[in-house]
């Protein structure tokens, strides 16, 4: 092998992964996609704001605008979380073009992971919102997104028929744009298959429509690959004059990754031409200006990368990024920068390392925290709980003083009812009659049914499963043989006999359907 073949074996022959083999689908506005200016730290400030005055449609945008940029970097697990939840706040508020967008985005995601069947699921979805809303430009985006699934997977009959199905459409409407990148998809088609004077043919109408519309960065984009299909035709002079179009384009418009592809294109026609100084020199221009990239997106990676970690997906973004940079570090630099690779690898387990042992120390004091919370919680409980059963004890207590003071009063004013003198029967007996109204109408049995419920929580609802039709009296019978007082201590808060007080309770066991001999305390008690 040459030298300087070695060289270009050593090359990266693609860009950073997120512009590598992308999808050649035309952006939302019609215009090549690109990633939003604000930065990422930025954007998460703003998607927390939405969040906090349940702006859900503002929110989607954000989180679309973050995943744009965790994809241009090549995070493409996280980009493709954002969208996933950008997708749910677009159904939530209804916004169905805004989610067929969203869905070609995921689609597209899980095309790089490796996915395709879930990634035409996505398209189709896509497909069928856009046809519900008559968006031909739509429907005709996601076509000639499933027209680049098919051909990666190398089902090129399938790939030429949705990327015409795409033009069909987008030709309805009139967009150059969207046509211009169609032919550019049939041009790759025809490329892949080494037809290359259909690629080529392809490929100059949509350099034509690009020239037209004023879109240069894609005909930067057109200039390369035209030159690519004279380069592998071995027309090597011709190529070199498309390759130095794309790149004084390139140079004005400041595309860096079109100016870097060009430099290496025309390092590989020189090579071809046996000129392998020229190619060198370019060669190392590509190469340096490739190094300028990925400088600039390293500090844009750390940004994000911060950002991460306050949501808590630190350590799998730094994950992320130590792969990405291994393997763009070892594309651009090969051999000459394995020490510094190694250093930043050194650095970034580092990293990883004590933000790890950070997180572990606010996992412990959280803990810790919620601990202390819980069992002071607890006692507060127990404290409670032995106050309310002290309040109950008391007030039972004044009930039955207050019914036996009662009874004793009524048993005086019987005595004197007997007595003949008539002058003051009458009035003894209304004071008589209200006694005993007191006795069966008590006052303060809300009051103690209240506290009851707040010690025997759920206590009654359990008892009315057993029988629905309890009456009052019933339910008051049943707490109190509950609290376990004695008959005598019951009869007098009921304010009747003993006698009375057997016949109720044989009643309310036949209520609660209980087997002879079977114990009506142990089974109130058992609730």
């Amino acid at each position: 092998m040459k030298p300087i073949a070695l060289i270009f074996f050593l090359l990266p022959v693609m860009r950073l992964a997120a512009q590598t083999d992308a999808p050649m689908m035309i952006s939302r506005a019609g215009a090549p996609a690109t990633v939003a200016d604000a930065a990422f730290p930025e954007l998460k400030d703003s998607l927390d704001r939405a969040m906090d005055r349940n702006d859900g449609i503002a929110a989607a945008r954000l989180l679309s605008r973050m995943a744009d940029q965790c994809y241009h970097l090549g995070y493409y697990p996280q980009a493709l979380d954002y969208h996933l939840q950008a997708g749910k706040l677009y159904r939530q508020e209804k916004q169905w073009q805004l989610l067929a967008e969203n869905l070609n985005d995921i689609g597209t995601l899980y095309y790089y992971n490796r996915q395709p069947q879930l990634a035409r699921r996505q398209y189709d979805e896509a497909l069928e919102l856009y046809r519900q809303a008559g968006n031909s430009n739509g429907m005709a985006q996601t076509n000639g997104r499933i027209g680049h699934l098919y051909e990666k997977q190398q089902h090129y009959d399938s790939a030429y028929f949705y990327q015409h199905k795409a033009l069909e459409l987008f030709s309805r409407t009139d967009n150059r744009t969207g046509i211009a990148k169609i032919y550019e998809n049939l041009g790759s088609i025809h490329e892949d298959l080494a037809q290359y004077d259909t690629a080529y043919r392809y490929f100059k109408q949509a350099l034509d429509l690009n020239l037209q519309n004023g879109d240069r960065p894609a005909t930067i984009e057109i200039y390369n690959n035209l030159g690519d299909i004279l380069r592998k035709t071995g027309r090597y002079q011709e190529s070199l004059v498309y390759s130095r179009n794309a790149l004084d384009l390139a140079l004005e418009t400041k595309e860096e990754y079109q100016l870097s592809s060009a430099y290496r294109d025309i390092a590989k026609a020189y090579n071809l031409l046996g000129r392998n100084d020229s190619a060198f020199y370019y060669l190392e221009l590509s190469r340096e200006n490739l190094l300028t990239i990925y400088s600039r997106e390293s500090s844009k990676q750390l940004s994000i990368l911060q950002a991460m970690y306050d949501t808590g997906k630190k350590d799998l973004e730094i994950v992320n990024l130590k792969n990405t940079r291994k393997t763009a570090i070892a594309l651009v630099v090969g051999a000459l920068l394995l020490a510094a690779l190694g250093v930043l690898i050194i650095s970034r387990q580092r990293l990883k390392i004590r933000n790890t042992a950070l997180l572990r120390m606010q996992e412990q004091q959280q803990f810790r925290t919620r601990t202390e919370l819980l069992q002071m919680q607890e006692q507060n409980l127990k404290q409670e709980l032995e106050v309310r059963s002290k309040v109950l004890g008391t007030h039972t207590l004044h009930i039955i003083q207050k019914n036996q003071l009662l009874e004793d009063i009524q048993q005086r004013l019987e005595e004197m009812v007997k007595d003949d003198r008539r002058d003051q029967k009458k009035q003894l007996k209304q004071l008589q009659q209200l006694i005993h109204q007191n006795f069966n109408h008590d006052q303060h049995w809300d009051e103690f049914r209240s506290i009851f419920e707040q010690i025997h929580q759920s206590f009654f609802d359990k008892l009315k499963q057993y029988c629905s039709t309890l009456t009052a009296n019933d339910l008051r019978l049943v707490a109190l043989l509950k609290m376990n007082l004695s008959s005598n201590d019951i009869a007098i808060l009921l304010g009747i006999s003993q006698d009375s007080l057997r016949v109720v309770r044989y009643r309310l066991r036949k209520k609660l359907n209980l087997r002879q001999g079977e114990s009506l305390s142990i089974f109130i008690q058992s609730l």
